[in-house]
């Protein structure tokens, strides 16, 4: 019963660090997997959430900021960095 609880202890840190190594190292041979390495053309600068299924966001693409109008039933423009509405839904 010695000799079990010996090799456990020896064996249970020895397989959690050879798995620790194991993604250590496949995290350093694959750079481009890593996450938010990767530069994104459009990115959510914020988003406010207007009642249960709706929500306000603010989106930059190319440059420039637009409001958005997010619901269930679609996605629509409300403005561009200044500019009046081009697409109100009501």
């Amino acid at each position: 019963m010695t000799e079990y609880f010996l090799r456990l202890l020896f064996l249970i840190p020895l397989v959690g660090g050879l798995a620790f190594g194991a993604l250590w190292l496949w995290r350093k041979a694959q750079p481009g997997l890593a996450v938010g390495q990767r530069e994104r053309l459009v990115k959510v600068v914020d988003a406010v959430p207007m009642g249960t299924t709706g929500r306000l966001a603010v989106v930059e693409f190319d440059g420039k900021r637009i409001l958005l109008a997010v619901s269930r039933t679609g996605i629509s423009r409300l403005d561009e960095a200044g500019q009046g509405p081009s697409h109100i839904d009501g």
